[in-house]
């Protein structure tokens, strides 16, 4: 009766690292699972839109737009933020921009400062009012 709704299949591996200490000025485009524990000044992207996982250290600064399937995120982001299937909030995560999910855990402690967005596809995640206008 209940249908659970799959979800594409996160990374169970990191591939890549940005260590902590290392700054990256420019976009970053990857594959499977990415962990950043430095800096990125650029956008941070999933290559072809292909099942991936990106986790944001405690130490971590991204500062540019995020689009991947799955995110851990436990540092800072100023950007918006895009996950297209599951996004976890962990306690130290400051967040500065909308933040569009499909899947949401935000643990206590997280700060968003902006827009939440739930995508869920055939849906409109915004609805615009008009005022009639008064006589």
């Amino acid at each position: 009766m209940w249908e659970r709704k799959k979800h594409s299949t996160p990374q169970k591996r990191i591939d890549s690292l940005i260590g902590a200490g290392t700054v990256v000025n420019g976009n970053v485009t990857f594959t499977g699972g990415l962990r950043i524990d430095g800096q990125v000044h650029g956008n941070v992207v999933a290559a072809n839109g292909e099942p991936s996982t990106l986790v944001i250290s405690e130490q971590a600064k991204v500062d540019g737009e995020i689009q991947v399937s799955h995110m851990v995120i436990n540092g800072t982001v100023n950007g918006p933020v895009v996950a297209n299937d599951y996004l976890e909030l962990q306690p130290k995560a400051r967040v500065i921009g909308d933040v569009t999910y499909k899947t949401l855990e935000m643990h206590v402690g997280a700060t968003i400062r902006g827009r939440l967005n739930h995508a869920e596809p055939g849906t409109a995640s915004v609805v615009e009012l008009k005022r009639v206008a008064s006589e």
